[in-house]
Protein backbone atom coordinates (compact mmCIF):
# COMPACT_ATOMS: atom_id res chain seq x y z
CA UNK A 1 0.00 0.00 0.00
CA UNK A 2 1.36 3.59 -0.82
CA UNK A 3 2.73 5.82 1.70
CA UNK A 4 3.59 9.46 2.07
CA UNK A 5 7.16 9.70 4.43
CA UNK A 6 7.00 12.01 7.41
CA UNK A 7 10.02 14.03 5.78
CA UNK A 8 7.99 14.60 2.76
CA UNK A 9 4.72 16.18 5.19
CA UNK A 10 7.89 18.40 6.76
CA UNK A 11 9.44 19.60 3.28
CA UNK A 12 5.61 20.14 1.80
CA UNK A 13 4.69 22.58 5.35
CA UNK A 14 8.49 24.09 4.27
CA UNK A 15 7.44 24.71 1.01
CA UNK A 16 4.16 26.43 2.13
CA UNK A 17 5.62 28.32 4.42
CA UNK A 18 7.62 30.17 2.05
CA UNK A 19 5.40 30.12 -0.40
CA UNK A 20 2.36 31.31 1.88
CA UNK A 21 3.86 32.63 4.81
CA UNK A 22 1.60 34.11 7.44
CA UNK A 23 0.63 37.54 7.87
CA UNK A 24 0.23 37.55 11.12
CA UNK A 25 2.23 34.75 13.28
CA UNK A 26 -0.46 32.87 13.52
CA UNK A 27 -2.93 32.32 10.63
CA UNK A 28 -2.06 29.42 8.29
CA UNK A 29 -2.75 29.55 4.81
CA UNK A 30 -5.07 26.66 4.38
CA UNK A 31 -2.68 24.11 2.54
CA UNK A 32 -0.25 24.79 6.03
CA UNK A 33 -3.62 23.76 7.69
CA UNK A 34 -4.48 20.80 6.11
CA UNK A 35 -0.91 20.01 6.11
CA UNK A 36 0.02 20.32 9.63
CA UNK A 37 -3.06 18.48 10.76
CA UNK A 38 -1.40 15.38 9.41
CA UNK A 39 2.06 16.30 10.42
CA UNK A 40 0.96 16.24 14.47
CA UNK A 41 -0.90 13.26 14.08
CA UNK A 42 1.94 11.39 13.01
CA UNK A 43 3.93 13.30 15.22
CA UNK A 44 1.31 12.28 18.21
CA UNK A 45 1.28 8.49 17.21
CA UNK A 46 5.05 8.06 16.56
CA UNK A 47 4.46 7.12 12.78
CA UNK A 48 6.79 7.67 9.71
CA UNK A 49 4.82 7.01 7.38
CA UNK A 50 0.95 7.76 6.44
CA UNK A 51 -0.81 5.58 3.92
CA UNK A 52 -2.10 7.25 0.93
CA UNK A 53 -5.74 5.81 1.86
CA UNK A 54 -7.55 8.25 3.52
CA UNK A 55 -5.50 10.75 3.51
CA UNK A 56 -7.07 13.73 3.66
CA UNK A 57 -7.88 15.71 0.48
CA UNK A 58 -7.30 19.44 1.04
CA UNK A 59 -3.71 18.22 2.34
CA UNK A 60 -3.10 16.04 -0.73
CA UNK A 61 -3.29 18.41 -2.77
CA UNK A 62 -0.77 20.51 -0.97
CA UNK A 63 1.48 17.33 -0.81
CA UNK A 64 1.32 17.08 -4.84
CA UNK A 65 1.56 20.75 -5.40
CA UNK A 66 5.12 20.74 -3.49
CA UNK A 67 5.37 17.57 -5.47
CA UNK A 68 5.29 18.94 -8.55
CA UNK A 69 8.01 21.42 -7.34
CA UNK A 70 10.80 18.50 -6.51
CA UNK A 71 13.41 16.94 -9.14
CA UNK A 72 12.01 13.85 -10.46
CA UNK A 73 14.69 11.49 -11.19
CA UNK A 74 17.82 10.69 -9.58
CA UNK A 75 19.65 10.03 -12.43
CA UNK A 76 23.08 11.84 -12.55
CA UNK A 77 23.76 10.44 -16.11
CA UNK A 78 25.94 7.78 -15.15
CA UNK A 79 23.91 5.00 -15.50
CA UNK A 80 25.52 1.51 -14.46
CA UNK A 81 22.63 -0.69 -15.16
CA UNK A 82 23.03 0.12 -18.74
CA UNK A 83 26.71 -1.86 -18.47
CA UNK A 84 24.28 -5.09 -16.28
CA UNK A 85 25.18 -3.72 -13.32
CA UNK A 86 21.44 -4.86 -10.97
CA UNK A 87 21.63 -1.68 -8.61
CA UNK A 88 23.07 1.81 -10.47
CA UNK A 89 25.93 3.52 -9.32
CA UNK A 90 25.17 6.58 -10.18
CA UNK A 91 21.61 7.45 -8.39
CA UNK A 92 21.61 3.95 -6.56
CA UNK A 93 18.20 2.72 -8.07
CA UNK A 94 17.25 -1.02 -9.33
CA UNK A 95 17.53 -1.58 -12.86
CA UNK A 96 13.79 -2.31 -12.59
CA UNK A 97 13.33 1.23 -10.88
CA UNK A 98 15.44 2.88 -13.71
CA UNK A 99 13.16 1.13 -16.49
CA UNK A 100 9.71 1.42 -14.87
CA UNK A 101 10.55 5.18 -13.77
CA UNK A 102 8.05 6.98 -16.09
CA UNK A 103 5.15 5.07 -15.22
CA UNK A 104 5.96 4.84 -11.22
CA UNK A 105 3.54 7.07 -9.12
CA UNK A 106 4.70 10.25 -7.12
CA UNK A 107 4.29 7.42 -4.15
CA UNK A 108 6.62 4.62 -5.54
CA UNK A 109 8.85 7.76 -6.86
CA UNK A 110 9.35 8.92 -3.23
CA UNK A 111 9.70 5.78 -1.61
CA UNK A 112 12.60 4.97 -4.16
CA UNK A 113 14.46 8.51 -3.12
CA UNK A 114 13.70 7.45 0.60
CA UNK A 115 15.93 4.98 0.63
CA UNK A 116 18.69 5.58 -2.17
CA UNK A 117 18.75 8.76 0.28
CA UNK A 118 19.15 6.78 3.58
CA UNK A 119 21.55 4.39 2.01
CA UNK A 120 23.78 7.24 0.71
CA UNK A 121 26.29 4.97 -1.45
CA UNK A 122 25.17 5.93 -4.60
CA UNK A 123 27.58 7.87 -6.48
CA UNK A 124 24.90 11.01 -6.29
CA UNK A 125 25.53 10.68 -2.79
CA UNK A 126 29.65 11.08 -2.49
CA UNK A 127 32.07 10.48 -5.18
CA UNK A 128 29.85 12.80 -7.51
CA UNK A 129 28.42 14.88 -4.83
CA UNK A 130 32.42 15.73 -3.77
CA UNK A 131 33.16 16.78 -7.53
CA UNK A 132 30.61 18.41 -7.83
CA UNK A 133 31.81 20.52 -4.48
CA UNK A 134 35.34 21.31 -5.99
CA UNK A 135 34.03 23.58 -8.91
CA UNK A 136 32.37 25.49 -7.31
Amino acid sequence: MSSIYITDIEAAINYWREKSPSPDGITLAPELRALAEVYALMVFYHEETVQVKGFPPKAMAAWQTWYDTTVDAPCIAICSTSQGDEMCKGCGRTFTEVQNWPAMDPFEKRETWHRITAEGTAWRFNRYADRALEKT
